[in-house]
């Protein structure tokens, strides 16, 4: 059996004992170890957030389309807009995403099966990827073409303008949407680091110069110079928020200002979100990213769907994300038999993408700055003149800003189109590590307003600087080591300082210090080191490595390894 296989059996089975444990359907003598569904517990301070601090206050109401009640689906999601994502009575559609060609056409690439199969959604396995085609980004989207077999696609353009279609355990490469595709195989180089929970639901983000990064299932942060060369992790843990979960379904993204990541824990049905300035270090913010219950339409009224999975996101030309895309299913999953009256398919929820801002003052913010001025640009359907009510406006650091608190409005003034507003700086929260402020706060008519900024004092691109594991060769009086140690980071590097040290029975041992020279993006070198023979044979250590470029902790790596056979 191959690894793909034992995977989806894996998957299969557990999802079983999952849906079996909710209907009670146990039979004698079988231990139900867990569920399908659970309710997480939220912490305290969520319960203080304003509106505009949880990532699924963004969600608008879905735009008007075709509303029937003649379609499959349990009650809560009858009637609902057949003409939104895309549906099909003969197809469960799942996952996908949309681009826009050059034809001004929305492409979306989504996988799907046969309803009327046997194993019901557990069909999922057999999945066949389908190239459809709408005239609105919300749909309806009409399949074109079929592109091959694959599961949870995600599609997106590489530098050089060609296209690159990722399924689990594959890739698809074509050089034009409606051209031939290729398949064919990432490959992945762990760098001796743990892959956490697999290589599956693989989710992408180009990067400013055209290398991109790749998040994992299981929260590692991996990179590739091209996006089809092999691709080396850098993290040896997750990156999700520290809480009990069980995660899937990550997707990142890249705007002007920042990244974004949401991650689905699928078992407590929330997903969670977090930023970063260069896509390795992330900041977890608090609430809910989604729940089900965001498919509202304008009247008020909610399609209920009972699981919303494989979010996608379709981003303008400054990289908002401006429409969420999800894979939904209207029962549990085992519950969807062959030829019943339930099935899943892709929908679309348009996001508020946020305002376009730039904070003015070019020295860095400190406890004795008094007041902090931000432009508001305007755009096309906004007018910040007519459309901001300044006196409800906050800004500052997230941790602030979403409680509500942060640095107040003074003044305003209008800049050509633009509207220029000062902040009383007290209580903006904004530290030397801050590197995407927020604002929040109102139009006149009560609709929410927010937007991030980037500082004008922060450096967004900078070296990253990784490490091997050594290489031991021992000799009469100790050790030689050697450790390669690479520039991920698009920009050059500077010398740094790289220590290793080791651990056993509680004591810590110095190993050795080295220099790492200056490298050039992607560029690697090794750091030799010599060591006293302070290992015994036969013993394992648990091994630390730090680099350190002024005074400041790039990375670190910790394994363990028997030095001495």
């Amino acid at each position: 059996m191959s690894t793909k296989q034992s995977a989806q059996c894996a998957f299969f089975t557990k999802a079983a004992l999952l849906t079996a444990c909710i209907a009670g359907l146990i039979m004698a003598g079988t231990v139900c170890l867990t569920a399908q569904i659970t309710e997480r517990p939220r912490p305290a301070e969520w319960s203080r957030l304003v509106e505009g601090g949880r990532f699924i206050d963004r969600f608008l109401p879905m735009p008007p389309g075709h509303l029937s009640k003649e379609v499959w689906g349990a009650e809560g999601v009858v009637p609902r807009y057949v003409d939104n994502g895309i549906e099909n009575d003969s197809i469960s559609f799942w996952g996908g995403n949309i681009l826009q060609g050059e034809d001004g056409k929305y492409h979306l690439f989504v996988c799907g099966w046969p309803e009327n199969s046997l194993k019901g959604h557990h069909e999922w396995s057999n999945s066949t990827v389908f190239h459809a085609i709408g005239d609105r980004l919300s749909g309806p989207f009409t399949v074109k073409n079929t592109i091959g077999r694959g599961h949870n696609p995600e599609a997106f353009r590489l530098q050089d303008g060609r296209y690159v279609l990722y399924v689990i355990d594959g890739r698809y490469v074509s050089d034009q949407m409606d051209g031939q595709w290729t398949y064919s195989q990432f490959e992945f180089d762990p760098r001796g680091r743990r892959i956490v929970e697999g290589l599956t639901n693989l989710t992408f983000a180009r990067r400013e110069d055209g290398s991109f990064l790749m998040v994992c299932r299981g929260g590692g942060i991996w990179i590739s110079e091209t996006g089809l060369s092999p691709y080396r992790q850098l993290t040896d843990r997750r990156v999700y928020p520290p809480v009990e979960g069980n995660f899937e379904d990550p997707v990142v993204w890249r705007d002007h200002v920042q990244y974004h990541l949401i991650v689905n824990d699928w078992l407590g049905r929330i997903a969670y979100y977090l930023r970063s300035k260069d896509g390795i270090h992330w900041v977890v913010d608090p609430g809910e990213a989604y729940l089900p219950g965001i498919s509202k339409h304008e009247d008020g009224y909610v399609e209920d769907w009972f699981k919303y999975e494989r979010i996608k996101v379709y981003q303008d030309e400054y990289g908002r994300a401006v429409q969420a895309n999800f894979a939904v299913i209207d029962v549990l999953k085992n519950d969807d038999k062959g030829s019943d009256n339930h099935s899943s398919k892709n929908i679309t929820i348009p996001l508020n993408p946020g305002l376009l801002l730039t904070v003015l003052d070019t020295e860095p913010i400190t406890p004795a700055t008094q007041t902090i001025r931000v432009k508001i640009a305007a755009e096309k359907g906004f007018h910040p003149h007519t459309d901001v009510d300044v006196a409800s406006l906050r800004f500052g650091a997230s941790t602030e800003v979403n409680f509500g608190r942060g640095a107040k409005a003074l003044r305003s003034e209008k800049s050509g189109d633009d509207l220029i507003v000062t902040f009383d700086a007290a209580g903006n929260g904004i530290t030397a590590d801050e590197f995407a402020p927020k604002l929040l706060g109102r139009t006149p008519g009560g609709k929410l307003l927010y937007g991030y900024a980037r500082l004008p004092y922060v450096n967004y691109l900078e070296p990253y600087l990784s490490a091997l594991a050594p290489l031991f060769t021992p000799r009469t009086d100790g050790f030689d080591l050697s450790i390669e140690v690479r520039n991920f980071g698009q920009v050059a590097s500077y010398e740094a300082s790289l220590d290793l040290t080791a651990e056993k029975d509680g004591k810590t041992i110095t190993v050795g210090t080295g220099t790492v020279p200056a490298l050039q993006p992607y560029e690697k070198t090794h750091v030799w080191l010599s060591s006293r023979p302070v290992f015994e044979k036969g013993e394992e250590y648990a091994f630390k490595i730090t680099v350190r470029s002024s005074d400041r902790e790039v990375s670190t790596f910790d394994f363990k390894t028997v030095p001495l056979k």
